[in-house]
């Protein structure tokens, strides 16, 4: 099955035929590197750094972490998933473009083969528009060749093997799941629903809006944390590069109210990721009903998870949450 992209796919069919066919041929059992399912023996390292504004600092931080954490992309293809939801100028919503384009250049000076930026929001349905809005064209020389929109990429349906939401399986952009390094890319966000919003949630942009609508209710049906968790484990070893220099608390994703937080972090297990940015937001991770899922019996511990950069307690910001959301905050 298969839709028709609303934008030039030229590049994508041409340079990423062979791994899309591959993930068409046998996802249920081997879906490309960046979507073998491993378990986790230990957390990956997490990296804390400030950064107080999106200036062209940005581009030698990402350099740095890329080299910190080793992720060898030498002829690799490598897919960047910002958080695109909405537009709003008295705001702060998505992923700010100038921390997406510093990973852009970041990779390529890596030696990455290719480098995509791909997102499929789940309210707006012309999606160049909304990156438009965002400041997408203006940050990101030649973006609308170098995006694909998930919303309406080709398609391959995933089993899960061991659900734990009311889903036995979804169909997939071939984009994402013939990548070699998929980089989730969120911004710092209180969520309504689940707690928080940060490098695991972005992963429902993978899912189609072609497919299952807008705003893809299929995913709160079968149970937010629930699908949070299934998807991770289609991309485990998703890296993580978190947009918190200005986040968004309260009412998130949408309706919140910026936050300065001044930090970015990143690290190759989201999910240690993920226990980290609550902590900086105030939030515990054992109160987080998807992060428990997904950690199982991983014990998601401060103490156990290593840290580079600044440490949490150095640049904690104590996100506000609605009230009915008060009891996930942090015992300190």
């Amino acid at each position: 099955m298969s839709r028709p992209s609303a934008i030039d796919l030229r590049m994508t069919r041409r340079t990423w035929n062979k791994a899309a066919g591959m993930a068409t041929a046998g996802v249920a059992a081997s879906l490309g590197s960046c979507a073998h399912p491993v378990k986790v023996q230990a957390w990956e390292p997490v990296s804390i750094y400030r950064a107080d504004s999106y200036s062209e600092a940005l581009y030698d931080l990402v350099r740095r972490i890329i080299a910190e954490h080793a992720l060898d992309v030498r002829g690799k293809r490598v897919v960047l998933k910002p958080n695109l939801v909405e537009f709003d100028e008295h705001t702060v919503i998505n992923t700010n473009p100038k921390l997406v384009h510093a990973a852009l250049e970041a990779f390529r000076a890596a030696g990455a083969a290719e480098v995509r930026i791909a997102e499929g929001p789940g309210h707006r349905r012309i999606t160049l528009d909304l990156a438009d809005a965002g400041g997408y064209f203006a940050t990101v020389p030649n973006f609308e060749s170098l995006f694909t929109d998930l919303n309406l990429d080709e398609i391959t349906r995933v089993d899960f093997r061991s659900p734990q939401s009311k889903l036995k399986s979804l169909y997939l952009p071939n984009t994402v799941l013939g990548c070699d390094l998929l980089v989730s890319m969120p911004k710092l966000k209180t969520h309504h629903w689940a707690g928080a919003t940060l490098s695991m949630k972005n992963l429902f942009g993978l899912v189609p809006g072609g497919v299952y609508g807008w705003p893809k209710n299929v995913l709160h049906w079968a149970g937010i944390p629930e699908c949070i968790a299934d998807l991770h484990t289609v991309f485990p070893r998703a890296f993580a590069i978190v947009d918190g220099i200005v986040g968004m608390e309260g009412n998130g994703p949408i309706q919140g109210t910026p936050r300065p937080a001044g930090v970015v972090v990143a690290g190759a297990s989201p999910i240690a990721v993920d226990a980290t940015c609550c902590r900086i937001m105030g939030l515990d991770p054992a109160r987080i009903a998807y992060l428990q899922l997904a950690a199982g019996e991983h014990n998601l511990g401060e103490a156990l998870i290593p840290q580079r950069g600044e440490r949490i307690a150095s640049v904690a910001t104590n996100f506000a949450v609605l009230p009915s959301l008060e009891g996930l905050r942090l015992s300190r």
